[in-house]
């Protein structure tokens, strides 16, 4: 049986999102369904890029796309949580590169994980629809130099 193991990079968080969540977020368990989790991790990275004014579509030269996707589910999250998404940068090989995200939520004063993700990124010219290098201005943020 497969089950998704996530190490996260040892290394300073890129950036801390703070996100509700949102009614449409639960599922018929009564908790954040999994694709929910998806969108989560989503609207972290998006806010990330925004907040260093870059875009999915334009991040320092290219837009990104998403090549994979893993999520190890730890425990439940409600409707009325806040999430806390820590993103973190992983390896940077050529066209691609990876973001580790750490989801928690505040539950009696004490931060309690509720999962752990990755995606896998490519760097991508949109209007010649192929791959490219990752820009050296998307290299800086990667590494936390901006």
């Amino acid at each position: 049986m497969f089950t998704a193991k996530i190490e996260i990079p040892a290394t300073n968080a890129l950036a801390q999102i703070i996100i509700p969540v949102r009614i449409s977020d639960i599922n018929y368990g009564n908790h954040v369904g999994n694709d929910a989790f998806v969108s989560l991790i989503h609207e972290a990275r998006v806010q990330w890029l925004a907040a260093n004014n870059y875009s999915e579509l334009d991040a320092g030269g290219a837009g990104m796309i998403m090549s994979s996707l893993a999520i190890e589910f730890k425990k439940e999250a409600f409707y009325g949580d806040t999430i806390q998404v820590e993103l973190y940068a992983g390896a940077i090989n050529g066209a691609r590169f990876e973001i580790y995200y750490r989801m928690q939520a505040l539950r009696q004063g004490n931060p309690v994980i509720i999962a752990l993700a990755f995606t896998g990124m490519v760097s991508f010219d949109y209007a010649r629809k192929r791959p490219v290098p990752v820009s050296s201005k998307l290299m800086q943020l990667l590494k936390g130099e901006q």
